[in-house]
């Protein structure tokens, strides 16, 4: 049995992906924000943290990066992805046309605009930590409307009013689950290597640098993305997804040429891809 801190409250897609990876045995703790829920991994409260980093429509999670990149280090060590469907729900006493406040994630909110002008054009739109979190202050009858997942209308006891309402039918999120570094997983031969790589400051060609280490070498890139530091202006580091396992001789070789330019390097972990991914 093992401890899994995730993305609460209890409802989430987060909660979803990881009942998909766990045992009826594994005790599930859910936290209020992503930063939370790396903590509880990093005090050793929990041996594993599932937190969202990607989603196909609304693009990364910064706040998930930034703890990785910044906080006490943590390895990846997996990866998961599902489909992301949303539902309108209210209480079970409630109708649609009482629904002036819909409260809902910023991610779901951006994935949903179409329906909420089409249906709810006067609604007042309110923010949430999680769409759980929108789902158990509509229990609570903090607003009349929710949007999330339809695992939190059973879990809350509330009435769906319409599903499927996203604009994109097709909308996937990523998730990675985090441990404190120890051994590195073994090689599968469908791997993905994650790292962060320090500039020590922004100048011409800094980007391109970094991008010839793994042209260079055959490795590709699946995702980049760039973060500013926090401590000036012109300070940032870039956030990369390569195929491979760092064992792998070809991604060894790119990151030991990525320590010859780069101020810092953090590997953050080699991990088995998901299947659609």
């Amino acid at each position: 049995m093992s401890t899994y801190a995730y993305l609460g409250p209890s409802g989430t897609f987060t909660e979803a992906a990881l009942i998909g990876i766990t045992t009826p045995d594994d005790q599930l703790v859910p936290y209020a924000n992503v930063t939370a829920a790396l903590d509880a991994v990093r005090s050793r409260s929990a041996e594993f943290a599932l937190v969202p980093i990607e989603n196909s429509v609304e693009g990364v999670v910064a706040r998930t990066l930034d703890e990785l990149a910044t906080g006490q280090p943590l390895e990846i060590v997996a990866e998961t992805t599902i489909p992301v469907s949303f539902a309108l729900m209210t209480l079970p006493t409630n109708t649609p046309g009482k629904i002036t406040r819909i409260a809902t994630h910023p991610h779901a909110e951006s994935q949903c605009r179409q329906f909420i002008a089409r249906e709810y054009p006067s609604a007042e739109v309110i923010a949430t930590p999680s769409t759980a979190a929108a789902a158990e202050g509509l229990k609570e009858g903090n607003w009349d409307g929710a949007i999330a997942a339809k695992i939190a209308a059973d879990k809350y006891g509330l009435k769906i009013l319409a599903e499927n309402i996203g604009d994109n039918d097709a909308a996937v999120t990523r998730f990675i689950l985090a441990r404190i570094p120890g051994d590195i997983p073994t090689a599968t031969g469908n791997d993905r290597t994650s790292l962060v790589a320090y500039i020590d400051i922004d100048h011409a060609g800094a980007l391109l640098e970094i991008l010839t280490e793994f042209a260079k070498n055959n490795v590709n890139l699946t995702f980049i993305q760039s973060r500013p530091t926090g401590r000036e202006l012109g300070h940032y580091h870039f956030i990369i997804d390569v195929e491979g396992h760092q064992s792998d001789k070809a991604v060894a070789l790119a990151i030991a040429g990525l320590r010859t330019i780069c101020e810092d390097i953090r590997v953050l972990g080699s991990y088995p891809r998901a299947a659609n991914r």
